[in-house]
């Protein structure tokens, strides 16, 4: 175990002194290509994306995936050090991506080695993903067609080790409402922002009627307005946007509906693709968390879980308020608490599905 962490920290820290925005993570996947490789992996390599299995792939055998990703956001005005300086300092690795998600990747890397050429119950697959943080078709979602379905898969990143069993989706939608432009100064036009108004005081007042055990109720809210140019003039046309955080009792087809009944805008959602998750009921997973006296819960904020369609569970090493934040750190004790975490879950899932 000491080995492993001392090699996931190297490894961190190597990634941490490359910039890797989203779309631009070449250099990074050359290094997760590399050290898989050293440690006797096969990598293969789609984009910016990397993977390999741990043994020989058995078509007769479900799949697991092991999936974090190795882009991070740019660093923000506030950062107080340089973000592409690997540095430790009181028990902590600072640095871009060292908590989003650069401290459960490597943890992932290294839990995956441990398993490397061991006889499993099930192909073990890595995966390190590609624009993330921008949920980009050159993703995950690019490697969906080339690699096998999952029985699980294991999204790495920061929940404080606790497993998230659900993860709200998000739909964002552009509304337009309609008036007739006229001279401010008569009683001429229909003002398209009063008539915005009147929507908007609906969205603010309405509520979703499903309410979720672990991601509690969908909620919309009004992020965007905009309307009209010149002070003498009223506008015809105001456009709002709508930020919907969709619970997995919905689908984003029925989020939409129910907002175009109450709306007079013409609503146009950007995107059907960032969809909710739950693990289903009676997957082994459930049964592997209780053993494991895993904290449960359902998470607010988006990952690659979005864009999977196979059963898929998130947990990792980092603390996601830290995601994003200047001076961003991860804990060396997260890390190798994360390997040890992997194990025990890979482990414990092996065992469970040997004995049934």
């Amino acid at each position: 175990m000491e080995a492993l962490k001392n090699e996931a920290i190297a490894l961190l820290k190597q990634l941490i002194a490359i910039p890797s925005f989203s779309k631009e993570e070449d250099r990074t996947a050359e290094v997760i290509e590399q050290f898989l490789s050293s440690k006797g992996a096969s990598p293969h390599r789609h984009g910016n994306n990397v993977w390999a299995f741990a043994s020989t792939y058995q078509a007769n055998l479900p799949t697991i995936w092991l999936n974090s990703h190795h882009d991070t956001v740019k660093p923000n005005t506030g950062y107080t050090q340089d973000p592409f300086s690997p540095i430790e300092r009181d028990g902590k690795l600072f640095g871009l991506g060292s908590n989003d998600a650069g401290g459960p990747l490597v943890a992932m890397i290294a839990s995956f080695c441990y398993f490397l050429g061991k006889e499993l119950p099930f192909n073990l697959l890595l995966v390190a993903s590609a624009e993330e943080e921008i949920s980009g078709p050159n993703g995950i979602s690019s490697l969906l067609k080339i690699l096998p379905p999952a029985e699980l898969v294991v999204v790495g990143e920061p929940t404080q080790l606790r497993l998230a069993i659900a993860e709200k989706g998000l739909l964002v939608i552009d509304g337009s409402v309609t008036g007739k432009a006229g001279h401010a100064a008569r009683e001429e036009g229909i003002n398209a922002i009063y008539l915005a108004l009147a929507d908007l005081e609906k969205v603010k007042n309405f509520k979703f009627a499903k309410v979720s055990p672990f991601l509690g109720p969908t909620k919309v809210s009004c992020t965007v307005i905009q309307a009209g140019d010149q002070h003498n003039m009223v506008p015809e046309l105001c456009r709002y946007v709508l930020d919907v955080r969709v619970n997995e009792l919905y689908t984003h087809e029925e989020v939409l509906e129910e907002l175009k009944a109450v709306l007079s805008a013409n609503l146009i959602p950007r995107s059907m693709r960032l969809r909710s998750s739950c693990l289903p009921e009676g997957h082994v997973l459930h049964e592997v968390g209780k053993i494991l006296d895993l904290e449960t819960f359902g998470s607010p904020t988006l990952s690659d879980q979005a864009l999977i369609p196979y059963p898929s569970a998130k947990i990792g090493p980092g603390d996601s308020a830290r995601s994003h934040t200047a001076d961003e750190f991860i804990y060396i004790h997260e890390i190798q608490d994360g390997i040890a975490r992997y194990i025990s879950i890979l482990e414990t899932y092996a065992s469970h599905s040997l004995d049934t």
